[in-house]
């Protein structure tokens, strides 16, 4: 049984047209949330099935469209989002960009490094700046950055993600510190999960799928509902001494800690 924690509370997660942002607003609903603002850029037809499945759930869904590499777009997405609730309790800051057409280190391009340092580094501390003041202004709030354990090890695939991700945990020690104690600011580490991102890869289907679930102590890959509970835990009342954490999910696969 799924518990009620966000109970009667607002949430806003981004890039839930698909993957693991859908599956993390379908969560929330089905934990209680009141509203699931549901963010999209380009995946309209994603974000009208995912925001179905929250009215299924039991909560109100809304589909808002947005370009968070832009700071207008930003800031009109806080506009349309708090004409819609009266305040925001969580935010989910999920878009991120992985370069998963890359197949190896040696395919970087410098408009490659462009788009996701601006959509990981550039678009997540602009949603944390602009949300988080608007938190701030209503007394409480909980920002959960979506990441990566890619840091731990980097990336010879796409050297600019890791570099991305790692900026992640920049933006969230940082505003962690600026917006406390009223508002949390957290990453979320997620490991590998089968998304359509990753099952689409190359090296995903010819060996690294079942090379990853022999080097991971739980034994295999989720799915991306299975992390989406954890996900949110960030942002419910049993966090409330967490802030500028960094918490990873990947089934004991880097077994990071002291």
């Amino acid at each position: 049984m799924i518990s009620r924690r966000l109970d009667g509370r607002n949430v806003l997660v981004t890039g839930a047209g698909t993957g693991f942002g859908a599956e993390i607003a379908v969560r929330a609903a089905q934990e209680g949330a009141a509203a699931v603002l549901v963010h999209y850029r380009k995946s309209k037809g994603g974000a009208e099935q995912t925001a179905e499945r929250v009215r299924e759930a039991g909560s109100t869904a809304h589909m808002l469209q947005a370009d968070i590499t832009s700071f207008d777009d930003i800031k009109r997405l806080a506009n349309e989002a708090y004409e819609l609730v009266p305040r925001l309790d969580a935010l989910i800051n999920n878009v991120g960009d992985m370069a998963a057409d890359q197949k190896s280190w040696r395919e970087v391009t410098e408009a490659s490094i462009d788009h996701v340092l601006a959509v990981d580094i550039k678009g997540t501390l602009l949603m944390v700046h602009e949300f988080g003041s608007r938190m701030l202004d209503d007394g409480s709030g909980a920002i959960t950055n979506i990441g990566s354990t890619v840091i731990v090890k980097g990336s010879p695939r796409a050297p600019q993600y890791a570099a991305g991700k790692y900026g992640v945990l920049g933006i969230t020690k940082s505003y962690a510190s600026a917006f406390a104690p009223s508002v949390r600011v957290n990453t979320f580490a997620p490991g590998f999960m089968q998304t359509e991102a990753i099952t689409g890869r190359h090296d995903w289907q010819h060996g690294r799928k079942e090379k990853l679930e022999a080097a991971t102590p739980m034994g295999r890959v989720p799915q991306a509902q299975d992390l989406a509970g954890a996900a949110l835990f960030l942002s419910t009342d049993d966090a409330a001494h967490m802030t500028g954490v960094y918490m990873v999910c990947d089934g004991g696969y880097n077994m990071i800690g002291a």
